[in-house]
């Protein structure tokens, strides 16, 4: 899947307490300080059975390292016209705040003309930010899409999520013009990861989101099939990043996102089929019932919700009547 994140120029594409222990993640054990819901959601054994035949890249011990660490970021993202950006990135681990991105023209008149428009993403709200039964249905939501993203078996087994690290096809080069998140010489920028992050403006923007630093992923995008963490963070990163006309994931989930006028006249409602509409809408979306990619990432959503105890019976799972974005 190509996901399309903005940059300036081109429209590219936790913690329900404080606990204190470690988790083991290859050949190292970092302290846990900020527990998060995936301790409360689910238990590594669940995981593990979820996702059957995951490589083993993809383990339960990536997966909450990259929620805590990424847990402790803050973004404060402004935008000014239709594409110019302001980003400050607050570590609140050390109380750290930093502003990581000033377009050129961000003091330009014509820029400052019209009011700006201001969000923050917390990334410590990932399956965390309202009750019990909500943050379920966003892990399940969010597992439903990572594993429709990765799988690599039997049709409607959905025992088969995790297993790619990467798209299949590594000669496509996904490059878009960026003044921010000019593709680096050499490198590629095909889908990888949970999320199958896609094109140089999705790898720059989340990198200054992640790291601080556009270049770490711009300039070495294979850190997401080599480290998991990093690979998770990436997933969590796009759930929980609004895009230029689109909101994140995370909000359509807790019910915070709400249709305005134009959403509603293009048939766009609260519900996982918003979700899918979100990541994939293009070619999912708008398409009648029996499209193969959105039938399946609901019957993995549906799959998910019945192994971790709960149910969606009014989900609005299918986008096959909304426009696209």
């Amino acid at each position: 899947m190509k996901h399309i994140i903005l940059s300036s120029k081109f429209i590219l594409l936790a913690a329900f307490a404080v606990v204190l222990f470690s988790v083991s993640c290859g050949n190292t054990t970092a302290p846990v300080t900020n527990a998060s819901s995936a301790f409360n959601l689910v238990t590594e054994k669940q995981f593990n059975e979820l996702f059957p035949q995951r490589d083993k890249f993809y383990s339960y011990a990536a997966f909450v390292k990259a929620i805590d660490e990424l847990g402790r970021i803050k973004m404060k993202i402004t935008r000014r016209a239709v594409s110019v950006y302001q980003f400050i990135r607050t570590d609140k681990s050390t109380g750290t705040t930093t502003r990581i991105r000033r377009d050129v023209d961000w003091n330009e008149a014509w820029a400052k003309s019209k009011p700006d428009s201001t969000y923050i993403i917390d990334y410590g709200n990932f399956c965390t930010e309202r009750d019990l039964l909500t943050n379920k249905k966003e892990l399940a939501a969010f597992f439903a899409n990572v594993a429709h993203e990765t799988r690599h078996g039997m049709n409607g087994s959905y025992t088969d999520g995790l297993m790619l690290t990467h798209e299949a096809d590594t000669t496509l080069n996904y490059f878009g013009e960026s003044d921010e998140y000019p593709p680096a010489k050499g490198k590629k920028y095909y889908g990888r990861g949970p999320m199958q992050l896609s094109y140089n403006g999705n790898y720059g923007y989340a990198s200054d989101c992640i790291f601080g630093d556009h270049k770490i992923l711009l300039n070495n995008p294979d850190l997401i099939t080599q480290d998991p963490v990093v690979a998770f963070k990436v997933a969590i990163y796009f759930w929980m990043t609004p895009q230029t006309r689109k909101p994140s994931a995370h909000d359509v989930m807790i019910g915070k996102w709400q249709p305005n006028a134009a959403d509603k006249a293009a048939g766009r409602a609260p519900g996982f089929g918003m979700v899918i509409n979100i990541i994939n809408g293009a070619l999912e979306c708008g398409l009648g019932e029996n499209n193969p990619g959105m039938t399946d990432r609901i019957g993995f959503y549906q799959h998910f919700l019945t192994k971790l105890g709960i149910s969606d019976p009014n989900c609005v799972c299918s986008c096959a009547k909304m426009q696209h974005y």
